[in-house]
């Protein structure tokens, strides 16, 4: 049986509620290299406002720095708990969003940044069902007819291709691109800086 966008993202909402519910205020404070503006909180922040902004369209700048400032800051003082509840509360207007949608945003969002807190927080790879379908989504059009060694598995290249991985350790891999090419896996564009890798 195939799985729906809708079920991916409500795994995500329901795996981060779990994750959201056992943070201490340490590791909300954590900087998570990913997006290294923001800490886990922040992250949690933007998963919960992002939906909340397309539901109600207020989509202005979006998908800018502008727009997920202002709902990350909106939140800046909520517990994670009423955060994962405002997820939870959007999760059926997000979930009709995706019918029909072969690249629905707003699920890679949900599965990329609860990878990022994943990494930042040392707890291992997120569960392949929550990102396995993003990656056969995107692979074949970012990936195109590119050989990647055996050594590489599926999970480094979905961090890869939402530039995830620095440049040095996309070069490590032994990717047959050329450094343009190496440059435009990234749907975000290339980083410098290296990340962590569970």
């Amino acid at each position: 049986m195939t799985t729906t966008w809708d079920e991916v993202y409500r795994a995500n909402v329901a795996a981060l509620t779990a994750l959201g519910a056992e943070l201490t205020d340490e590791q909300l404070a954590t900087t998570v290299p990913g997006t290294p503006a923001w800490t886990v909180h922040d992250v949690f922040a933007h998963l919960a406002g992002g939906p909340a902004d397309a539901v109600t369209e207020r989509m202005d700048g979006a998908p800018g720095p502008a727009w997920t400032a202002r709902h990350v800051s909106e939140r800046a003082g909520l517990p994670v708990a009423e955060l994962t509840a405002e997820m939870k509360a959007n999760q059926d207007a997000v979930g009709a969003s995706t019918i029909d949608n072969p690249r629905p945003a707003i699920v890679w969002d949900i599965a990329v940044h609860h990878a990022d807190l994943h990494e930042a927080l040392g707890l291992g790879r997120l569960p392949e069902p929550l990102w396995r379908k993003v990656f056969d989504n995107v692979a074949p059009y970012k990936l195109g007819g590119a050989e990647v060694p055996d050594h590489v598995d599926d999970y480094e290249l979905f961090r890869a291709l939402f530039s995830r991985r620095s440049r040095q350790q996309m070069r490590a891999w032994g990717l047959a691109l050329s450094p343009d090419q190496l440059d435009e896996l990234g749907i975000f564009g290339p980083r410098e800086d290296d990340q962590p890798v569970p």
